[in-house]
């Protein structure tokens, strides 16, 4: 079996894993709100399966012609980005507005905003236009600032790294690179001190006893999670944090509820494997002989890696809760079908280059 069937695979595994996981940590939750305890889990499975044949799509599909929608797909990704704080058209939830009322759905842009701007960028830095660092900035600056304001610090710190991973990838500078970081750590001290919400985020990491029952209190729950799970972890199903405990249990924080029931050894397994599944994935993009493929596939990569490392590390208490789901596992419907697309957008990247 070759490298790319065994990336397929490895996703195929982590996604019906994370159905198993998302009846686990939600059953509870459902039971108590619609007397249904598989009401969540059949709409992740239903989920699944719009991300699959949209995947299954993709992968025949030429990637190549994606390089000819790129203007008009980040024109749409940039309306749809407005579009939520439109009275009627944007929902307003949880303190936030990042999603879209179609009539028969609801969609989040922002998951939207990931692979628009990653096909775009790669069809742009394919061009090696001279003097391109400010208009990246200015148009990555644009999309980040859009998705900061929903609030989603989580998206928007993982669709600025990726930006910045496939612009060092295009043979840019990289002082000219460097040059921003003063002007991007600067923005972000002004965004935490004008935001008391993210003040207390960040002064919770620092001190996660400062605030137990406010402010600490999602990742002193996710930090229990996992001491309870010690080394073999209470079992499969047994977790205690799922019962109203820990906050976001089935979306962001089900790393949490794995290590609580499957410990230690069950947490060091999935890091393991995403980790294979990216070293192969990167492995296989490098072998492309076309600019325009390869920074696609990069840009795909470097979106999902810097997505788990960013929910691994806030988990585990590494970096400030940033609130993204895990790629393949964590309940949502416009994150977990991006992610299955981006996917099938790989593999005919990687099928053409066979050719």
């Amino acid at each position: 079996m070759d490298q790319r069937h065994q990336v397929i695979l490895i996703i195929l595994g982590l996604v019906v894993f994370g159905v198993l996981m998302v009846y686990d940590a939600s059953s509870a939750q459902a039971l108590q709100q619609f007397n249904d305890k598989y009401y969540f889990v059949k709409d992740q499975i239903k989920w699944v399966a719009l991300g699959l044949a949209g995947a299954t799509i993709a992968s025949f599909f030429d990637y190549r012609a994606l390089k000819h929608l790129a203007v008009p797909i980040l024109i749409g990704c940039l309306v749809s980005l407005i579009a939520v704080f439109l009275p009627g058209i944007g929902v307003h939830a949880y303190g936030a507005s990042r999603w879209i009322n179609l009539g028969f759905t609801v969609i989040q842009p922002s998951e939207l905003a990931k692979l628009s701007l990653i096909i775009y960028l790669a069809a742009w830095l394919t061009t090696k236009e001279k003097g391109r660092l400010l208009p990246f900035f200015l148009l990555v600056g644009l999309l980040v600032g859009l998705i900061i304001l929903e609030p989603d610090m989580g998206t928007a710190i993982v669709l600025f790294g990726t930006a910045l991973v496939m612009y060092y990838l295009s043979d840019s500078s990289l002082l000219g690179l460097l040059s921003i970081l003063p002007v991007v750590l600067t923005g972000g001290i002004l965004l935490a001190l004008k935001s008391p919400y993210r003040l207390k985020r960040i002064v919770s990491f620092l001190d996660p006893e400062s605030d137990p029952f406010g402010a600490s209190y999602h990742i002193r729950q996710a930090l229990i999670a996992l001491g309870s799970g010690g080394f073999l972890g209470l079992g499969l199903g047994n977790s205690r944090q799922k019962y109203s405990y820990l906050p976001e249990a089935m979306t962001d924080s089900i790393f949490a509820i794995i290590g609580e029931e499957l410990g230690l050894i069950g947490t060091t397994a999935l890091v393991v494997v995403f980790g294979v599944l990216f070293v192969r994935a990167i492995r296989l993009t490098l072998l492309v002989d076309d600019t325009f493929g390869r920074l696609l596939g990069m840009g795909i990569v470097s979106y999902l890696a810097i997505q788990t490392l960013v929910n691994f590390g806030s988990i585990v208490g590494l970096i400030p809760l940033t609130g993204v789901p895990l790629p393949f596992l964590s309940y949502g419907g416009s994150a977990l079908i991006v992610e299955l697309v981006s996917v099938g957008i790989l593999v005919n990247i990687w099928k053409v280059h066979r050719r």
